[in-house]
């Protein structure tokens, strides 16, 4: 029995490995199987081992820290939630299959928790009556679910994660405002204390809803999220909020000052239904077509609770011939709870022609055309006719456009909406996100109050997510070399491991533990490898756990009253004398 407060190897489980698992999608992933952090026990599913439990705590008491310092109130919701609230949301049909749902043995239906703002509204909406008891900020760090159609890259998008999320509640805007800055100045310190970098950009509120949002991004070519940044000035958004300056014409072939005299003229264009093969077909750039996609446009719901929601209703959406209609500004630019695109016998039955020769003239739904087409002359557009296309097309002219609006995927090299900057791309992994919930969720729950008059009030409310085990993995995404994983001191799992060469032999095996037992005394943890190993594996498993600090106790080292110290980031060793070493590695071992 060991009767020393430090932790040995050999009394763990640090199941390394040396082969790169065959299910690792991208490096932090392989990382984290290989030194021995997390094992998979289902697509989206994964076990904490000893060493990845360990740098988890460390990143929900840094976490917990934070909120606590910004005045923020733990609390811990239910899990499993009864379904008659997320109908009282509207959520329950908007979640769709991303939701778990199950029925207890009364058969009354469920939900397991992929998020808790009807739960806290709920609650509050019962416990918060007078503006006395507001401004709040409630948190919790618990479990959430979410069916993943694709869980894929380890924690990063998984079935079951854990996630720090947090609500407030205000008197009025500038309460709201003033929670929501304090909430984003708590992630900033959190996530530099992580030892992340990170850019925090302009985001799209989604199924949450509200006002307006902000993402913490922790930049990394591996991540899932695209975004833009201007070279001259502070905007930054995600791809799904980011805008451009506009640039009028859309691409389309330059032309004269005044009226374009020409009329559309029909050209054939047998089986040409894509934009490249159109193209290249009548050899002009992608650019100068125009590009008609017909959408089918979900309305909101204009009360909540069991009504039927309205029918979808098709629109016609055109952007340049190269580029990407952006689904989520369409949604918000109308005002839409979903949008799809159209299935091929709607598109035929709404415009007349097959996929791949719709074009605007001539129909009549609504039609949105991005920005950057106003003024668009000289250019191609399916003609609403099988095998045909349309020359010469001046978009202002010949069709009846309802708005032109931002509606395309931003890309490197657009303008800066803000400035005259240019904007340039990024990936990043999404670590927090703060909402300016306002009052959705408090109008369906009546989460009121009275104020100082004695008049009924509603909260206005922000909302603030942090995915702790998507954090985790992000500091190892970022935080690595050749050789493993290269832990920030502050969420290591053990900041020293003290590394006796050959424990077999008393001399050494005493002086390590007596450092050991020193350094444990001082405050810092750690691990004892007391595996009669080669040092070669003891040396390779230290670099891919990642300890910061390596000391190293051999027969020549001791031989000089000394032990080797090296840190996880520098190759070269120091001798450090024994009686000197616990308080220099502990020195080293300060965050």
């Amino acid at each position: 029995m060991n009767e020393n407060r430090f932790r040995r190897w050999s009394e763990t489980l640090i199941p390394t490995l040396r082969e790169e698992p065959q299910e690792a999608e991208i490096a932090s992933h392989m990382l984290m199987l290989r030194a021995g952090l997390i094992r998979r026990l289902a697509g989206g599913l994964y076990t904490f081992l000893p060493l990845g439990l360990r740098a988890l705590r460390k990143v929900e008491r840094i976490v917990r820290e934070e909120m606590d310092r910004a005045g923020a109130i733990e609390i811990l919701m239910p899990a499993l939630q009864p379904r008659e609230i997320w109908d009282q949301s509207g959520r329950y049909d908007l979640m769709g299959p991303t939701m778990f749902r199950l029925r207890d043995r009364q058969e009354r239906d469920m939900v397991l928790g992929p998020t808790h703002e009807e739960v806290i509204t709920d609650l509050a909406a019962r416990e918060v009556k007078s503006y006395r008891q507001l401004p709040k900020t409630f948190y919790q760090i618990q479990t959430k679910f979410r069916d993943e159609i694709r869980p894929r890259f380890g924690l990063m998008r998984a079935k079951e994660f854990i996630m720090k999320d947090g609500y407030s509640f205000g008197r009025d805007w500038e309460d709201a405002d003033r929670s929501y800055q304090t909430m984003y100045d708590a992630y900033t310190r959190i996530f530099q204390r992580c030892g992340l970098r990170f850019k925090v950009v302009e985001a799209d509120t989604g199924a949450i809803g509200g006002k307006s949002s902000h993402e913490f991004m922790a930049l990394a070519d591996a991540g899932e999220d695209g975004l833009v940044e201007c070279d001259s000035c502070a905007y930054a958004a995600n791809l799904e909020r980011a805008e451009r300056a506009a640039t009028a014409g859309g691409g389309a072939l330059p032309m004269p000052p005044g009226e374009q005299k020409s009329a559309p003229r029909e050209v054939a264009t047998p089986g040409r239904k894509s934009i490249e093969a159109v193209s290249s077909f009548l050899q002009c750039a992608p650019g100068r077509l125009i590009k008609t996609l017909i959408y089918l446009v979900q309305p909101r719901r204009e009360r909540h609770g069991g009504t039927p929601p309205p029918p979808r209703a098709p629109v016609a959406v055109l952007v340049p011939g190269d580029r990407d209609v952006n689904e989520t500004k369409l949604a918000r630019r109308l005002n839409a709870a979903a949008v799809a695109l159209a299935d091929d016998a709607t598109i035929e039955q709404t415009t007349g022609a097959p996929v791949g020769f719709v074009g605007p003239i001539g129909l009549h739904i609504p039609i949105y055309a991005d920005a950057s087409l106003k003024g668009a002359r000289g250019a191609v557009t399916g003609a609403n006719k099988a095998d045909t296309h349309l020359l010469d097309v001046a978009l202002e002219r010949d069709a009846t456009v309802t708005a032109y609006e931002d509606l395309c995927v931003v890309r490197d090299g657009d303008g800066c909406p803000r400035c005259q900057g240019t904007l340039r791309g990024g990936r990043g992994i999404e670590v927090g996100h703060v909402f300016k919930l306002g009052t959705k969720y408090a109008d369906c729950f009546d989460a009121s109050y009275l104020d100082a008059n004695g008049q009924k009030q509603v909260s206005i409310m922000g909302c603030y997510g942090i995915g702790v085990t998507r954090t985790l993995q992000a500091v190892v995404e970022q935080s690595r070399d050749a050789d493993g994983i290269i832990w920030p001191l502050a969420v290591a799992p053990y900041r020293v491991i003290v590394l006796p060469l050959n424990p077999a032999q008393a001399p050494c095996r005493e002086a390590a533990v007596r450092l050991a037992d020193s350094l444990e005394e001082m405050g810092v943890d750690v691990l004892l490898d007391d595996r009669e190993e080669r040092p070669g594996v003891k040396f390779k498993d230290a670099d891919l756990v990642g300890f910061p600090v390596r000391v190293v106790v051999g027969e020549k080292s001791l031989a000089q009253n000394s032990v080797e110290v090296r840190t996880r980031t520098d190759k070269q060793c120091v001798l450090i004398r024994l009686e000197e070493a616990p308080a220099r590695i502990a020195g080293m071992c300060r965050v």
